[in-house]
């Protein structure tokens, strides 16, 4: 068997190749994803470079926003990437979800439903489960807090209405948004989310807290319970 020829690590690369020093020089536009990704890993094996394990990932996940989610133990099942890489590769593809979602400010307004799907959906998008949020608003819609009401799937009982409302009567909100999303990314609305959505409409108007929108998130896509008439 003819044995692998074993590629030079980028240490031994002239310096004008090596992906880090091209970045100072010339900026990050000039680099390829793995080339990027490489940088993060730092160092390589005895017979792959840091960029050969960047390759080999995004040859495993397709691009970085698969590569986001996948878990330590996922990441560590592709050849020459152990817990130490793999947590370094998680910490920065955290900070890139955290960047490119803005924090919710108090007193901050919604103007429509494609404001709210622009500041969700990035961290929303892809997660494996569906996070249900309520948004609790005073009498001006101005933003009280953001509260993660369940994890799992959406169903009457786990979405509960003494779970949704009495944080808002604690906060003295007037109104709420609901915010989740679907692992499958198509935010069509199953029979299980308006009927929830209507169980809790009716638990507000009982406690005098209206329920303004229900956002569903998709992968690119969203579906606003306001904008289609489920709710009035």
């Amino acid at each position: 068997m003819k044995e692998e020829k074993k590629r030079p690590t980028i240490k031994q690369l002239p310096s004008h190749e090596r992906p880090r020093e091209r970045l100072i020089q010339k900026g990050d536009e000039h680099l390829t994803d793995a080339e990027l990704l490489g940088i993060i890993i730092r160092d390589g094996t005895s017979r792959y470079s840091a960029v050969d394990l960047a390759e080999r990932l995004l040859s495993e996940y397709g691009d970085f926003r698969r590569l986001s989610i996948a878990s330590i133990g996922e990441l560590c099942k592709v050849k020459g990437i152990g817990p130490a890489r793999a947590a370094q590769i998680k910490a920065s593809l955290a900070i890139a979800k955290r960047f490119s979602t803005i924090s919710i400010k108090p007193l901050q307004q919604f103007k429509c439903s494609t404001d709210i799907f622009h500041h969700f959906h990035e961290r929303l998008r892809g997660q494996k489960q569906e996070i249900f949020l309520n948004i609790l608003l005073d009498n001006k819609n101005r933003i009280i807090k953001e509260l993660t009401i369940s994890s799992g799937s959406l169903t009457s009982s786990i979405v509960h209405p003494r779970e949704v409302f009495n944080p808002a009567i604690k906060e003295s909100a007037a109104s709420v948004i609901f915010v989740h999303n679907h692992p499958s990314g198509d935010p069509e609305p199953s029979k299980e989310d308006i009927y929830t959505t209507h169980r809790l409409i009716e638990a507000g108007n009982i406690v005098g807290i209206k329920v303004l929108d229900h956002i569903i998130i998709g992968n690119g896509l969203f579906t606003s319970f306001k904008d289609k008439g489920i709710i009035s």
